[in-house]
C-alpha cells in the first residue's frame, strides 16, 4: 500500500482535470493527480480535436455566443455563468499561444493565431508538461475507487488501485477534485473507455446531488464498424437508403432520429460528405486528421463514396448532466469535494443541450481552473498539517464492500452487460417514451439492489466492480431524471410528451443510490 498526503488530489487526466492541477499549484497547493489510464493520452480530447467556445470580448459577439445556444438548450442556462467561461476561456487560450512550450495554434491571413480550436493529442500532451514543470505529481494507470472522509464528512482525499504496480493506494488531501469525465457506458466511441461515470458515483457516495441526467441521450453518428464520431462533419452530408435514395430528414442536427429509426428497422443507412466543397474539404482535413485515418485506410473518399454509418452512444460525454455545482468555485456543497469538466453538469452554460467540443472544451478549461483554485484555497483554510493527520473512512458502496454474501469473482460483467441493454439501444435511451424508461428503470433498479448485495472484487477486479456500479447508477440517474420531465427540452426529447411545458422550466436534481430520488432545483440561476 502506497500512502501519500497532499493538499489538492485531483482525480482524472483529461483537460478538467490538466487545468485544475494547474490552478492549485499555481496557487502554492502540493498537487497529486491520479489518471485511470496515462494523463495526456486517456480520454476524449486526447484522442481528437475539439473546436473551443472563444470569443473576444466584444459586446455583440459576446451577445450573439450567448444567445445562439439558449432556445437549444431549453433556456436553462445562466447568462452570468456563460460570461464567466468565455472570461475565462479567453484568457487561458491566450495563455496557451504564448510563452514558453506554447501550443503551435495556426495563423490567419493576417498572422494573427486562431484560438478557435486544438489538435487534442498536442493539446494534452503539453498540458501534461505544463503541470509537471509546476510540481504537480502524476500518478498515471492509477484509477480511483473510493472518496475518504473525514468524522465531519468532508472529502478527505481518495484510494485507489495502481495498475502497473499491482498494489493499492491512497491519498490524504485537504481536497479533492473530481473531473472524471462523463459517462459512454463503453460503447465503443472513441477516447471514452475511462469514461465510466466514477466521479459521479464518488460524488453521490460522498453526499453530492446531480443535475441535467436527463440530457443524456447524445449519440454521435460514426461509420459503421469504427469508433470515430465526429458529427460535426456530417453537416455536409447527404443520407442515403440502401437502394442509393435519399434517407429524406436524416441530419447531423435534428434529424438523427430518422436515421435511428432506419436502423433499427434493420436498414443501413449510407452518408456521402458530397456538400463539402474543395475549401471545407481541404479545412476539414487539416482540422481532424483522425477522422481520415479509417476512410484512408479502407481505400474510401468519404466526399465521392458512399460508406455505411451507425450511432454510438455518448451519455454524459456529450450531453450535459453530471454533478451539481454550488458555487463559483465549483464546489459541489460537500466540504473539500470540488468538480470540473464532463464530470459537472454543463447546465450553467448550455442549459440542456450541448454536444462536442465547442462549450464542452471552454467548460473544462474554465471549471477546472475554478476548481482546482477553490480545492487549494479549502485546503490552506484547514491549516498546517492537517490532510495528513484527520482520521479517515472510506465512502464507498456498491462494488466494494456488499451489504450481503460476496458473489462469485467477474460479476461486474453481467452487470455491464445489463446497463448496455437497457442503455444502448435506440428505441430506449434516444427515441425515448415513459413506458420504455420506466420498463429500464425497473431493470437497472434490480441489477443496482443484486449488485450492491453480492458485486466485490480486488485489484483490477475492484475497479471493474466500481465503474460497473457506477455505470449503473449513472443510468438509474438518468431514466428517474428523463420520467421527472414529461416534455421534450433541450436534447431530453420525450415521444409521448413531444411539446415544451411551461410548468417546467426549472432544472431538475437527482441523486440517491439504493433508492434514486428527484426533485425541482430552485429557480435562481435559470434564464427566462
Amino acid at each position: 500500500m502506497t500512502d501519500l498526503a497532499t493538499d489538492v488530489l485531483v482525480v482524472g487526466g483529461g483537460p478538467a482535470a490538466a487545468w485544475a492541477a494547474l490552478a492549485a499549484a499555481r496557487a502554492g497547493a502540493r498537487v497529486v493527480l491520479a489518471d485511470k489510464g496515462y494523463c495526456g493520452t486517456s480520454g476524449a480530447t486526447a484522442a481528437g480535436g475539439t473546436g473551443v467556445w472563444y470569443v473576444p470580448p466584444d459586446p455583440a459577439a459576446r451577445e450573439a455566443a450567448m444567445a445562439s445556444r439558449e432556445g437549444l438548450g431549453g433556456h436553462l442556462a445562466d447568462r452570468r455563468w456563460m460570461g464567466r467561461v468565455l472570461d475565462e476561456t479567453y484568457a487561458r487560450m491566450n495563455e496557451l499561444a504564448v510563452g514558453a512550450g506554447r501550443y503551435p495554434f495556426p495563423a490567419g491571413p493576417d498572422g494573427t493565431p486562431l484560438l478557435g480550436g486544438l489538435q487534442g493529442p498536442e493539446y494534452m500532451r503539453r498540458m501534461r508538461i505544463r503541470i509537471r514543470r509546476a510540481g504537480v505529481r502524476i500518478l498515471d494507470h492509477s484509477p480511483v475507487t473510493e472518496l475518504l472522509t473525514d468524522a465531519d464528512g468532508a472529502v478527505a482525499g481518495a484510494a485507489g488501485h495502481r495498475r502497473q504496480a499491482r498494489e493499492d493506494y491512497r491519498v490524504r488531501a485537504g481536497a479533492v477534485v473530481l473531473a472524471t469525465g462523463g459517462c459512454a457506458f463503453l460503447s465503443g466511441a472513441l477516447g471514452t473507455n475511462t469514461n465510466t461515470g466514477d466521479g459521479a458515483l464518488f460524488a453521490a457516495e460522498a453526499g453530492a446531488e446531480l443535475s441535467g441526467m436527463e440530457f443524456s441521450n447524445a449519440y454521435g453518428i460514426a461509420p459503421e464498424g469504427t469508433s470515430v464520431t465526429k458529427t460535426a462533419f456530417y453537416s455536409f452530408a447527404t443520407f442515403y437508403r440502401e437502394d442509393g435514395s435519399v434517407l429524406e430528414g436524416a441530419g447531423s442536427q435534428g434529424g438523427r432520429s430518422v436515421i435511428a429509426r432506419t436502423l433499427l428497422d434493420g436498414v443501413k443507412v449510407h452518408a456521402r460528405l458530397d456538400r463539402a466543397g474543395e475549401a471545407a474539404r481541404s479545412a476539414m482535413r487539416l482540422a481532424q486528421p483522425n477522422f481520415f485515418l479509417t476512410f484512408d485506410r479502407l481505400g474510401i473518399d468519404p466526399f465521392t463514396d458512399r460508406f455505411s454509418v451507425t450511432l454510438l452512444a455518448e451519455g454524459t460525454v456529450r450531453g450535459t448532466g453530471g454533478i451539481r455545482i454550488t458555487g463559483d468555485d465549483c464546489a459541489t456543497g460537500v466540504p473539500g469535494l470540488y468538480a470540473g469538466g464532463d464530470a459537472a453538469t454543463r447546465e450553467e452554460i448550455c442549459g440542456g443541450f450541448t454536444g462536442g467540443g465547442s462549450h464542452n472544451a471552454a467548460w473544462a478549461i474554465s471549471s477546472g481552473s475554478w476548481a482546482g483554485a477553490g480545492a487549494a484555497a479549502h485546503s490552506r483554510s484547514l491549516g498546517p498539517g492537517r490532510a495528513a493527520s484527520r482520521p479517515v473512512t472510506g465512502a464507498g458502496g456498491a462494488g466494494l464492500r456488499p451489504t450481503g454474501r460476496p458473489a462469485a469473482p467477474g460479476g461486474h460483467r453481467a452487470a455491464v452487460e445489463l446497463v448496455q441493454r437497457e442503455v444502448l439501444p435506440y428505441d430506449k435511451n434516444y427515441l425515448r417514451r415513459g413506458d420504455r424508461l420506466a420498463a429500464s428503470l425497473r431493470a437497472l433498479d434490480a441489477g443496482w439492489a443484486e449488485l450492491r448485495s453480492g458485486l466485490h472484487g480486488e485489484g483490477t477486479d475492484l475497479v471493474r466492480a466500481r465503474q460497473a456500479a457506477a455505470m449503473t447508477a449513472h443510468a438509474r440517474w438518468m431514466y428517474a431524471a428523463a420520467l421527472a420531465r414529461p416534455e421534450s427540452r433541450g436534447m431530453a426529447r420525450r415521444l409521448d410528451h413531444p411539446d415544451q411545458d411551461p410548468r417546467l422550466h426549472h432544472r431538475i436534481l437527482v441523486g440517491g443510490l439504493d433508492r434514486v430520488w428527484t426533485r425541482p432545483a430552485p429557480r435562481a440561476g435559470v434564464t427566462a
